[in-house]
């Protein structure tokens, strides 16, 4: 009798603790254990910010999928573009383009979110984004370009341009993000004598009321202090009109020369999950505590992809698309797969929120750990000493331990890498969210499966 066959179709937290706990308690001749992933790493995301700062390299926030010693896992180098929940069937766009069928008896979708934008004119274009490594790269190259740029222009409009720069999303991404990029700029133009300090300004908008509401008044307040008295123009209730290559129209009328606009003004789910003609969530999978699809056989959901409901909370409550709650998914999601090839009864999922940290970088943060309000140096202690205990490998962590003390004692290099120094990347090239299949294109697709079967 053929061994069932387990898909999971994402490597980020959620897929891969899932993936972890089914290597560890599943006998090697209980399941076949597959990976769709176009990159064979875990990325800690909430470190993206520290990558394009350069605080820390891009190698020490990617965990290598391949350092296990059981091996029991096949990854697939791609990524899923469409599942058939009837005929058991995902669909694979390769890292080469090919496309393949891959079946399944379970599938997890931990497919995660990309990077939510709206119908803003030049948006898309000229916007980028902090969701992927190659981004973060991207921005950091780009960031110093713009110095490097300023430095060489004899133009006082273009130089203008070029050293100011627009975050927007008030939310823990874009504060770190804006955070973060304005010490590098602040460190790096001490080794450009011609540039004027004060020429490089950094704007923060968002279109809520509040900064990171999650955290309270009193900390979001402090952490809106922080960044006004670091020189970060902070704007509230305001949003984009119009992004264009080298100006962004505010909303409120204001238009400000700028060839630098980073968008992190939310996630959304991941396209996958409208392959799947699914009841959603605020376009989260509807699934059940169990973390089950209603009305699909073997399919589970979990992490930035799913609506799971937060029990702890109580009522139309669902979790918040953070690592602790993805994590804690991954585990008990495998748990239940487990039980349900063992013939047992499926465990809801239940966690308390533990807190939240923000890293403003520097010896500034903001922290929340167990409702506990912190700010300064012991909040820094809590955030960073938060991420790095959540680092899967103690290679990880030796490596972003050991950034850490190094740029703490010397500093930055400010060096470019020439990454898409050519091409301006747009954020659908960086996420792929155009290789997804339409409904009608995924039927065509595997109408052969349902031919067979």
């Amino acid at each position: 009798m053929a061994r069932p066959r387990i898909l999971v179709v994402g490597a980020g937290f959620a897929g891969v603790e899932c993936v972890r706990r089914l290597e560890r308690t599943l006998a090697p001749g209980e399941a076949e254990i597959a990976l769709v992933t176009p990159f064979s790493y875990q990325l800690y995301l909430p470190l993206l910010p520290q990558v394009a700062s350069g605080v820390l390299t891009p190698q020490s926030v990617a965990v290598s999928l391949r350092r296990s010693r059981r091996h029991r896992t096949r990854i697939v180098p791609g990524g899923a573009i469409g599942v058939d929940t009837k005929a058991k069937v995902c669909v694979v766009r390769k890292i080469t383009d090919e496309i393949v069928n891959e079946p399944y008896d379970y599938i997890v979708l931990a497919a995660g979110s990309v990077t939510r934008t709206f119908d803003i004119p030049g948006l898309i274009e000229n916007a980028r984004g902090m969701k992927t490594l190659a981004e973060a790269a991207y921005i950091r190259d780009h960031v110093i370009s713009q110095l490097d740029l300023a430095d060489a222009s004899h133009d006082e409009e273009e130089r203008a341009s070029r050293l100011q720069f627009v975050v927007v999303g008030g939310g823990y991404a874009g504060t770190e993000t804006a955070a973060c990029l304005q010490l590098l700029t602040t460190n790096a133009v001490k080794h450009y004598p011609r540039l004027d300090p004060k020429l490089i300004r950094w704007h923060l908008i968002d279109i809520a009321p509040k900064l990171m509401p999650e955290l309270g008044d009193k900390l979001g307040t402090s952490a809106l202090e922080i960044l006004r008295k670091r020189g970060i123009e902070v704007s509230l209730g305001v949003s984009v009109a119009e992004a264009g290559p080298d100006k962004v129209t505010f909303t409120d009328g204001r238009v400000l020369p700028s060839r630098t606009l980073i968008w992190t003004a939310g996630v959304a789910a991941s396209p996958l999950i409208s392959t799947l003609g699914a009841e959603t969530v605020r376009g989260r999978l509807a699934v059940t505590p169990e973390m089950t699809l209603p009305g699909a056989d073997g399919v589970f959901a979990l992490g930035d992809a799913a609506a799971v409901p937060d029990l702890a909370k109580g009522g139309d409550a669902i979790c918040p698309p953070t690592a602790q709650h993805a994590m804690r998914q991954g585990r008990k999601l495998a748990d239940n797969i487990i039980a349900s090839l063992r013939g047992s009864a499926l465990q809801p999922y239940v966690h308390k929120d533990l807190g939240l940290v923000v890293d403003l970088g520097g010896r500034d943060a903001v922290s929340k750990p167990l409702g506990i309000e912190l700010k300064g140096l012991p909040a820094q202690v809590a955030a960073r000493g938060y991420h790095w205990a959540a680092l899967r490998t103690n290679v990880a962590k030796t490596r972003v331990m050991t950034n850490w003390l190094l740029n703490a004692v010397a500093g930055d290099d400010f060096v470019r890498t020439g990454f898409q120094a050519r091409k301006q990347a747009t954020l659908r090239d960086f996420e792929y969210t155009d290789a997804y299949l339409s409904p009608e294109e995924l039927r065509a697709h595997t109408a052969g499966v349902h031919t067979r079967g």
